[in-house]
């Protein structure tokens, strides 16, 4: 791990910046992920950034899970449903919930703190605040 944080930080908030952009469109398109990265990959120019073998990884991961994620974010959502959330919201929940259960060099509050920083860029004005609560419980969970 000699990568220090000033690189590692940037490309993997622009990893999640790209799998959020992939998973809002399914999302909102109600098109599988995967379907959808393959078209998103295919009108990225080349050379490809390096950080998209990370953001592939993300929706393919996401994709792999979701059944499991969405399930666990409506079992922490407290008086909301999935439906309900902000689609960015939603979406920057799930690709935390799967760093947080599946992906072990992550380091949980860099998950929620990078999904937490992205919703304030990109979502509401409460979504920081709703998204790290319900993923501090997650991590609680997903700790034990």
């Amino acid at each position: 791990m000699a990568e220090g944080p000033k690189q590692q930080m940037p490309s993997r908030r622009k990893a999640r910046k790209r799998a959020l952009d992939v998973l809002f469109e399914a999302d909102l398109r109600d098109r599988p992920p995967v379907e959808v990265l393959a078209g998103y990959v295919e009108r990225i120019e080349k050379p490809r950034p390096e950080h998209l073998d990370y953001a592939v990884g993300l929706v393919e991961g996401v994709a792999a899970h979701l059944d499991r994620i969405d399930e666990v974010i409506a079992s922490y959502a407290e008086g909301w449903t999935l439906d309900r959330m902000p689609a960015v919201d939603r979406n920057l929940a799930r690709i935390a919930v799967y760093e947080l259960l599946y992906v072990d060099e992550i380091d949980d509050a860099v998950a929620i703190s990078e999904a937490v920083e992205l919703a304030r860029q990109m979502s509401t004005d409460d979504s920081p605040r709703f998204l790290n609560g319900i993923l501090g419980r997650i991590a609680e969970y997903a700790t034990r």
